[in-house]
């Protein structure tokens, strides 16, 4: 059995107990908090939360808010729950062990029509395009099953609301199949490419989408993460924090 460590997240404002080896939370779930914006009335799922570090920075950072946190992983949905409580969250965060590929049901555990936001870092990788972890929690959070992103996408477009907002990130080669999943789902489609410095092609994407919205697609300013001397830019460092939001704007 894989052990778990505790580690600090957002700046040491979060304690996560993760498993020792394989998946571990980092830039990805830092960049994911920062990218909604929910009001207190909201209820925000995370989908693929892991041990919870995404949905935890969110329900610190936005104190009105509920967050339901949701992993298929049975081990791992148990350090997700230790970490709520571990860091006082329990009146507001829940955690739900559930499949996003499958199709919603009404009295399933995920509600239909009940979020305002929803983020996710789904799999980056399609199944037998790279050779799978021998960690079986790291295989299942970096490669796909059968139906890939876009299972995940009509997961959350049926969890949403009308007008509600989905955010992910991913990789930058999966843009054109991630556009074509939100095709016809989707509109107002943001998509902010994440440079490791400003002279370097992009290695992930931020995307943030509304469902029902017919505004067109923009693509936005990138943001850079680091600076010539390889420390965080000043941007950078305050999405880490848990100091600021993704610049959405136009």
């Amino acid at each position: 059995m894989n052990p778990a460590t505790t580690s600090v997240f957002l700046g040491g404002r979060l304690q996560l107990a993760q498993p020792a080896k394989g998946h571990r939370a980092g830039t990805d779930a830092a960049l994911l908090a920062a990218c909604p914006s929910p009001t207190a009335d909201d209820t925000v799922y995370d989908l693929g939360a892991g041990v919870g570090p995404a949905g935890l920075a969110v329900a610190l950072r936005f104190p009105g808010c509920r967050v339901r946190l949701v992993e298929i992983d049975r081990a791992i949905a148990a350090l997700a729950r230790a970490n709520v409580e571990t860091n006082g969250l329990a009146a507001r965060v829940d955690v739900l062990e559930a499949d996003v590929t499958a199709r919603l049901a009404k009295g399933g555990p995920l509600e239909p029509a009940s979020a305002g936001h929803v983020i996710m870092n789904p799999p980056f990788h399609l199944a037998g395009t790279v050779r799978p972890p021998p960690d079986a929690y790291r295989s299942g959070a970096h490669i796909h099953g059968e139906e890939g992103d876009e299972a995940w996408i009509r997961c959350a477009h049926g969890l949403l609301r009308p007008k509600g907002m989905l955010a992910l990130i991913h990789r930058a080669d999966a843009l054109p199949r991630l556009l074509a999943a939100l095709d016809r789902r989707f509109g107002d489609i943001r998509v902010k490419p994440v440079l490791p410095r400003v002279d370097e092609p992009a290695v992930r994407i931020l995307i943030r989408a509304q469902r029902e919205s017919r505004a067109p697609f923009i693509l936005l300013p990138p943001l850079v993460l680091h600076q010539a001397d390889g420390s965080f830019t000043p941007e950078a460092e305050a999405l880490h924090r848990g100091e600021g939001s993704v610049d959405w704007q136009a």
